[in-house]
């Protein structure tokens, strides 16, 4: 793969409090990388990051996810890389919707209780990493992390 210039990061329902901080991190990363970083959440998750990143230090451009995949089916937007955070069935299916528009290399970012029995429901053509990572990001953030060393940020 060429050196990707652009990556969105989907957030669905924050229900899990490891999402947040890994979306930060991540965002954080693909930045200094001088990746382009879009990202797009329903409202109450992209409130969180607002809360969280008042400055817009590290998410510097966000969209409701509704729009970026209608935006994404008109074909008036796609990026070269996707990081789809879930943790339940509703990320599932935005991930996979993403999938099916997109020509971008994706990444299922599936955390929770339930990860492993969740991260089995994938059925596109994604890079699975899988932790049991409710309140502590660590385990994600470590998995990610080696995903990134040798996949994008090589």
């Amino acid at each position: 793969m060429d050196k990707p210039g652009t990556a969105l990061l989907v957030m669905g329902c924050p229900e899990v409090p490891t999402q947040t901080s890994v979306v930060l991190y991540l965002a954080n990363k693909l930045n200094k990388a001088g990746i382009d970083v879009t990202v797009a959440g329903t409202d109450a998750a992209l409130k969180l990051t607002k809360v969280a990143d008042p400055e817009g230090f590290y998410i510097k451009k966000t969209d409701d996810v509704d729009e970026t995949i209608a935006q994404m089916a008109e074909k008036k937007l796609d990026f070269d890389l996707v990081f789809a955070f879930m943790h339940s069935d509703a990320g599932v299916v935005y991930a996979a919707t993403i999938t099916a528009l997109s020509h971008a290399k994706v990444f299922a970012l599936v955390f929770g209780k339930n990860a492993e029995t969740l991260a089995e429901a994938i059925d596109f053509p994604a890079e699975k990493v899988v932790a049991k990572a409710t309140h502590n990001p660590t385990p994600l953030k470590n998995k990610l992390d080696k995903v990134l060393q040798q996949q994008v940020i090589a």
